[in-house]
């Protein structure tokens, strides 16, 4: 039994992306469900079943409760931040294809920006009373205590074994800006960057520089999954949950995997790919668009790696040129990504692959059929092919 081409996404939904939504994160979770389900054309009555994130602060009977989706059937959570994006997907789409549900959506909304700012340092991670708050009190004594500084570690091994640079990190950051500067949607809409400007910033964790971070964003995004059969009668081409996978590696922590063999690589990404390209009987030649978790640049290297589209370490070399344009061989980002058009904990990438396959992007590739999407890099994480 194969989960492959058994479901769809058939709705995708967001609010604006902003630095202060002014509203509640509930009222940005219903708005961005309420978008997705008008654009699949289904209602509120029509929704059996609702996944999201183990961070979200709107439980889902609440999302239920002010939608009028009346009973549900199925309601999820994943955990690990970022990495449970895709896995989202992935819940409903198993729950479609056994029979749990029949419409399910997947949602993730926040105020990161005016509300709890998850890259700054938070006592409380050191303090929880399981065993994520014993692993952070190893690090957090000495320093280690933000986001950036965790990836820090990692990226200066991984320029230590592999000659990148700086630069090499940098050219992730300007081709996201490039694309996030002509869609209207995102925040750094009409503001490239230069490789120069890169080098410029300030530096928040060497070697690290603030243009190597994403955002801090307020919004909402959802997205509605229902059985391949049904979408057919839906108003919007379905984007075919082609592959749907989760990984995680060896002495597996969250964002400080510190204790492996090898430090300068992301195992639990690699478990991702070798079942995505298992699922949906693809290979990383035949993507025509990938949509990479950008939260920090150095991990957009390493995925390349980790997914097979280059070997370990040359991930330097395959980005050389265009490569990651939007004409290139390996199309990279086309709505900016995180580090352009919004941090939505991935989910936005996720909406932005359903578009290239529906031929709606603002910077649509040209026979975009089949795309692969990755969630949070660093932590237990998770993908998508998405296909035509």
């Amino acid at each position: 039994m194969s989960l492959s081409g058994k479901a769809a996404i058939v709705g995708i939904g967001a609010t604006e992306f902003s630095k202060e939504s002014g509203r509640s994160e509930l009222r940005l979770a219903c708005e961005a469900v309420l978008h997705a389900l008008t654009d699949a054309g289904l209602r509120p009555s029509d929704v059996d079943g609702l996944v999201s994130f183990t961070m979200d602060g709107s439980n889902e009977i609440s999302v239920a409760r002010e939608l009028g989706i009346g009973e549900l059937e199925f309601f999820s959570r994943v955990h690990y931040g970022g990495g449970a994006a895709a896995a989202t997907v992935q819940q409903a789409a198993m729950a479609v294809a056994t029979g749990v549900a029949e419409v399910v959506v997947a949602y993730r909304a926040f105020n990161e920006r005016s509300g709890q700012r998850f890259g700054q340092v938070s006592a409380a991670a050191a303090q929880q009373v399981n065993t994520s708050g014993v692993d952070n009190a190893f690090h957090y004594p000495v320093g280690i205590a933000t986001p950036a500084a965790t990836v820090a570690m990692l990226a200066r091994r991984y320029m230590h074994d592999y000659g990148a640079t700086s630069e090499d990190f940098g050219r992730i950051a300007v081709l996201d800006r490039k694309h996030a500067a002509t869609n209207p949607r995102a925040w750094f809409h009409g503001k490239p960057i230069t490789l120069e400007q890169h080098q410029a910033s300030r530096w928040v964790a060497e070697p690290l520089h603030l243009l190597d971070c994403c955002q801090e964003s307020d919004g909402g995004v959802a997205l509605v999954v229902t059985s391949v059969e049904r979408a057919r009668d839906l108003a919007r081409p379905p984007a075919v949950i082609a592959g749907a996978a989760q990984g995680s590696g060896p002495d597996q922590y969250v964002m400080t995997s510190y204790y492996r063999d090898e430090l300068a690589a992301l195992p639990e990404m690699g478990v991702v790919g070798r079942r995505l390209w298992a699922q949906s009987g693809l290979r990383p030649s035949d993507v025509d668009v990938a949509v990479l978790y950008d939260h920090f640049t150095p991990y957009v290297l390493m995925q390349l790696e980790e997914l097979g589209f280059c070997g370990r370490g040359e991930a330097r070399d395959f980005i050389a040129g265009d490569t990651l344009e939007l004409g290139g061989a390996l199309p990279l980002n086309p709505h900016g990504g995180q580090l352009g058009e919004a941090y939505i904990h991935g989910m936005n990438g996720i909406a932005e692959g359903v578009r290239q396959v529906r031929g709606s992007s603002v910077n649509q590739v040209a026979g975009a059929a089949r795309v692969l999407v990755t969630a949070g890099t660093g932590v237990p994480t998770s993908g998508l092919v998405l296909t035509a």
